[in-house]
């Protein structure tokens, strides 16, 4: 449809028409009968029968056949036959379940999540949907926040990089294009940084910290494209970000330049109320519109609110047409208006959703997730050969349940265990599987994870598993032991005060290691946990985080070596809770801490270090690689010359292996204190044994732009270092100038 087709469509439409547009309603609003609607969840809105009759879009349901006929349905009622929106939360997969995104972030590859993107698009697209509600934008700094899964970590680089892969691959060029879907970014803004790590609560940002760190991300996917951004729940300088104009207008429409559709996440525009900020819902409405807020998702307030705010003459009926429009527009641009049901197709579902194809891609991002932590005396990998015992121990050996809890499209029974893949390859006479523990304490926050079936154990079936476990432990020669988080201990709503696993785990841990020192723990996690126990009885330590679909083959690929574990942590690991948050990216104080010395005013712990256990880049392989001294081309960086820092690589090792070169630069003395170091490129390169390449990044002026003191953003001349490591705390940096021309 051109565009003075769909002013002119805008301009026949009545105000309840208009309203409708801007409301979301969940699929099983038209799935089943109206008036059991109304008397039930409309009801509890305050929703009419015309209310839904006109709401433009709807999330929560998926599958070709079913959207297919709620289109013809609802088209065939609607005044003006405006098809609707489908939209639904596909995080890291449709069907087919990829790593987590914390995890694909962990590959160091956005050309990798690119792909992994572009499949999940096809499956939802031939599903029936239109858009996702991903990627997850925010940059997280502290691990007790559950939703720390759905995130790229604590880099602003990395979480910028990995979002743009993320909208490239949903959208493609355009994402009315066959197999593609709208992206949505959220959420905007600062919503992974909440006080505390408690869901849902306050964020305190300085202007400083927001632009510099937390606001790059989105910008990130907006750049790249995105059709839609969603607001978060969170306040910001207090107020909630869903009626915050500074944030909407002046910040993500003005300086972003974002022209499409803007959401609210749910409900979020009625959580106003409860956050003290808008009155009732018709002022919530108000507030919501004019800070351009263009879907209400699932509740009434827009529904039942905003024809009458334009009668009584509160908001402009232009103010109104603006949304309006913009929503046309993206259903436009999805090419709705010419075929409303665009990809969907029962036909293409059989075909794509867990096609051959989907699961080796989920197989190969899953081992290039997995970071190797620790591998004392080479534990890793493993060569089975018949006669080999093998004890395979913990609540995760064949455990189904490995996709997050914000695979929500997802299904478990596809998915390959340990077990299963092991069986493939290990001698079955001579390898054990055992349960070991349950994956939770007794009675642990039991009505949290009832929807998972777990089962309950007695105490004595408890003690039953764990001297079966000893037993099969003393007689192997290897104990591989799965253990973890459940996958809803991660996640929204999820936030956890104390990052240690379950006891009834370590209880596992502990007793196996006082019969066997051999012990390789494959770690399953939707964040960073306190490892320091973990490290200690392990001989090596694998973190697999919530690795998908085909997360069992994958882990037995790296045991073995069929595969090479290149991940690197994209967030640091701390050595306590007592840490968080915390980042390799921050800022130097007067008095820094000096790890040897013993000047006590200082600023350090008296019972923990400063370093995380495991810190932001770090990661293992199954060979060696050493990096020269950094040379550069040149001594100096001017804003008309790029100027090239160059290491040698070599590989020193027995075996082929491949290692994440990592670029940072620190800014000496600016205008604003400036981070100690901060990430600004990587490269992965594969070598051979006793090859070596010379690998180099050119570094230009708009690496050295920060927010500085007159409130500008910009570079500014002085001297400044760089390094080139295997991770934030290695290597030895060299210095340069840097001088306007």
């Amino acid at each position: 449809m051109e565009q003075k087709q769909l002013e002119n469509l805008l301009g026949e439409l009545s105000l309840e028409e208009k309203a409708g547009q801007l409301v979301q309603l969940m699929g099983n609003f038209y799935e089943t009968d109206v008036e059991a609607v109304l008397t039930g969840p409309g009801k509890n809105l305050g929703l009419t029968e015309e209310n839904i009759r006109l709401a433009g879009s709807i999330l929560g349901t998926y599958g070709a056949k079913t959207l297919k006929k709620i289109q013809k349905n609802y088209m065939e009622q609607h005044p003006h036959h405006i098809p609707l929106l489908f939209m639904m939360d596909v995080i890291h997969g449709m069907k087919t379940i990829f790593p987590m995104p914390l995890a694909q972030a962990a590959t160091f590859e956005p050309e990798m999540t690119e792909k992994c993107a572009a499949a999940a698009a096809k499956e939802a697209a031939a599903s029936g949907l239109h858009v996702t509600f991903s990627p997850m934008a925010d940059l997280v700094r502290d691990a007790r926040w559950g939703r720390v899964m759905e995130s790229c970590g604590e880099d602003p680089y990395v979480v910028g990089k990995f979002t743009e892969a993320q909208v490239k691959g949903f959208q493609g060029e355009e994402p009315g294009a066959p197999g593609k879907v709208c992206a949505c970014v959220k959420h905007f803004a600062g919503y992974g940084a909440p006080v505390a790590g408690r869901e849902y609560n306050t964020v305190e940002l300085s202007e400083h910290t927001f632009r510099d760190f937390y606001l790059k991300g989105y910008e990130a996917g907006i750049k790249a494209g995105a059709g839609m951004v969603m607001t978060s729940f969170n306040t910001l300088n207090g107020i909630p970000a869903s009626v915050n104009k500074k944030l909407m207008r002046d910040i993500l429409r003005g300086e972003l330049g974002f022209d499409g559709v803007l959401i609210s996440d749910f409900a979020a525009i009625q959580e106003t109320i409860a956050h003290g900020y808008s009155e009732n819902e018709e002022k919530a409405a108000q507030n919501a519109l004019e800070c351009g807020v263009d879907i209400d998702m699932m509740t009434g307030v827009y529904a039942g609110n905003l024809a009458e705010l334009v009668r009584k003459g509160v908001i402009s009926e232009e103010l109104l047409d603006e949304s309006v429009l913009r929503v046309l527009e993206l259903k436009n641009r999805l090419g709705l208006f010419e075929n409303p049901y665009k990809d969907a197709s029962e036909n293409e579902e059989a075909k794509l959703l867990l096609c051959e194809s989907h699961r080796a891609l989920a197989r190969e991002a899953a081992a290039k997730s997995f970071v190797l932590l620790k591998n004392e005396g080479n534990a890793l990998p493993i060569k089975p050969k018949k006669g080999q015992k093998v004890a395979f121990i913990g609540p995760y050996v064949d455990r189904k349940a490995i996709i997050s809890s914000w695979a929500i499209t997802g299904d478990t029974d596809p998915c390959v265990t340990i077990q299963e893949a092991a069986k493939e390859i290990f001698d079955a006479s001579n390898t054990v599987y055992l349960e070991g523990c349950p994956i939770l304490d007794h009675g642990y926050a039991a009505h949290a994870f009832r929807r998972d079936d777990e089962k309950e154990y007695t105490p004595e079936e408890e003690e039953a598993l764990l001297r079966e476990a000893v037993a099969a432990a003393k007689e192997a020669e290897i104990v591989i032991l799965p253990l973890g988080e459940h996958f809803l201990q991660s996640g929204e709503a999820a936030s956890r005060a104390m990052l240690d696993l379950p006891e009834v785990q370590m209880r596992l841990l502990r007793a196996v290691s006082e019969v066997n020192h051999n012990i390789v723990t494959v770690l399953f996690s939707g964040r960073p946990l306190d490892l320091r126990e973990v490290s200690r009885y392990s001989a090596a330590v694998l973190e697999v985080w919530f690795p998908g679909t085909e997360g069992g083959h994958a882990i037995v690929d790296v045991l073995t070596g069929r595969t090479e574990p290149t991940g690197r942590l994209p967030i640091s690991f701390p050595y306590s809770v007592g840490q968080v948050p915390i980042s390799y990216n921050a800022y130097a104080t007067g008095r820094p801490d000096d790890p040897n010395g013993t000047d006590k005013f200082k600023s350090r712990y008296l019972d923990i270090p400063n370093e995380p256990l495991y810190p932001f880049g770090y990661g293992l392989g199954y060979t060696k690689f050493e990096v020269s001294p950094v040379r550069l081309d040149c001594g100096q960086l001017t804003n008309a010359a790029r100027l090239k820092a160059i290491v040698t690589l070599k590989n020193t090792g027995a075996r082929t292996g491949t290692e994440t070169l990592q670029l940072y630069l620190q800014d000496v003395s600016a205008s604003v204190v400036r981070p100690v170091k901060e990430l600004k490129g990587f490269k992965k390169v594969t070598l051979a044994p006793g090859e070596e390449q010379e690998v180099s990044f050119e570094i230009c002026e708009e690496m050295l732009r920060f927010l500085r003191a007159d409130g500008t953003v910009g570079s500014e001349p002085g001297k400044f270092r760089v390094w080139i490591a295997k991770g934030s705390t290695q290597g030895a940096p060299v210095e340069f100038l840097y001088q306007e021309r």
